[in-house]
């Protein structure tokens, strides 16, 4: 530094721990065309599963219900003010990707893997997970088996055209086991077959096979086995290349993610805007910072969110939970700082 001066050099130095300054609107990413398409239309148009118990499916009264549809529901309250602004689009496993790419979709919310090929040789883009799975086996308890290595020779039914059906045959390969793979066109067709017993074995995601059993006659007669063949990150997808877009997807998950570990919920979010001193709290809440701004978004953006769904914990529990029929424990999907600990980490909003 004192060289520099000698030599009359006018460059600024910098401490490393400065605080990063916002970016002004006009630095932001260019104006989305999603996001416009989007408001014109007034609706979110949401790609979400065509019956999953837990993730998307439609209730006695016909409505939308889910995990999966909770974040469509969030994000449209993000960019809209309304998490009833969406209309949902039902989509089979071999039209999703089609449907976001025709834009016939601004958003897939439908438990899709988050996979290299995919993400990379799709021309998508997955924005993050809001739940990690991984696929395991549905038996029948007069089986007696207690792990997937007893399934040497076994039927086992398994959606076609998946990861799932290639997981299962990596998996047998390279244990050197046997099995005969019940090819189904998609997951309640592998499901209808095994209640049949056209099979011994069904596979999925286990999330799947959780739902799956709810639906059988008497769901007390299956066990999931503990064995997990495989990592099955599940997240939003969007068109790549709408930069301004992902950022919206990806930080209104995030905004729940992290409006449960600031104790933010849907039934506080206003009195915590009103009263919260934590400067985390009130950059979430749009109070301070102007963070909005940066994705064309109101500042209330992410108390929009948590006002319209509740923040992951709520929606995980009321859906997935022990408030929902699928009982499933949180594991990997518990924060980061739960005991025990989990995968869920919210991103700084600063």
């Amino acid at each position: 530094m004192l060289f520099l001066a000698a030599c009359g050099d006018d460059r600024r130095v910098v401490a490393d721990d400065a605080p990063d300054q916002p970016l002004i609107a006009q630095d932001a990413a260019e104006p989305s065309e999603t996001l416009a398409a989007v408001r014109a239309r007034g609706r979110l148009n949401c790609g979400v599963h065509q019956g999953l118990v837990g993730f998307a499916y439609t209730d006695n009264r016909g409505q939308w219900r889910g995990f999966d549809v909770d974040f469509c529901r969030a994000t449209a309250a993000a960019v809209l003010g309304d998490p009833n602004a969406v209309r949902f689009v039902p989509l089979a496993i071999g039209d999703r990707f089609e449907a976001l790419a025709e834009g016939r979709i601004d958003v897939l919310w439908r438990n899709t893997s988050w996979t290299m090929g995919r993400d990379a040789g799709e021309r998508l883009e997955f924005v993050g997970i809001n739940y990690y799975d991984g696929q395991g086996f549905l038996v029948r308890r007069s089986l007696n088996l207690t792990s997937a290595a007893e399934l040497d020779g076994a039927r086992i039914c398994v959606q076609s055209n998946s990861t799932t059906a290639l997981n299962l045959a990596d998996y047998f390969q390279v244990r050197g086991l046997r099995h005969e793979a019940v090819m189904a066109d998609n997951e309640e067709a592998a499901r209808e077959a095994y209640a049949r017993e056209d099979c011994d074995a069904f596979t999925g995601d286990v999330s799947s096979l959780a739902a799956a059993r709810t639906m059988l006659g008497n769901p007390q007669a299956h066990a999931i086995l503990p064995d997990v063949i495989s990592k099955e990150p599940l997240g939003p997808v969007v068109r790549r290349g709408d930069d301004q877009w992902s950022d919206i997807v990806r930080w209104t998950l995030n905004a729940l993610i992290l409006a449960e570990e600031l104790g933010v919920t849907q039934e506080n979010v206003d009195d915590m805007a009103a009263s919260s001193s934590d400067p985390q709290v009130r950059r979430l809440l749009g109070v301070e910072g102007g963070f909005g701004a940066m994705m064309g978004l109101s500042d209330t953006w992410a108390r929009d969110a948590v006002d319209g769904v509740g923040n992951y914990g709520e929606v995980f529990e009321r859906n997935l939970g022990t408030r929902s029929s699928l009982n499933l424990a949180r594991g990997l999907n518990a924060r980061w700082d739960a005991d025990p600990r989990g995968l869920m980490y919210g991103l700084p909003v600063r």
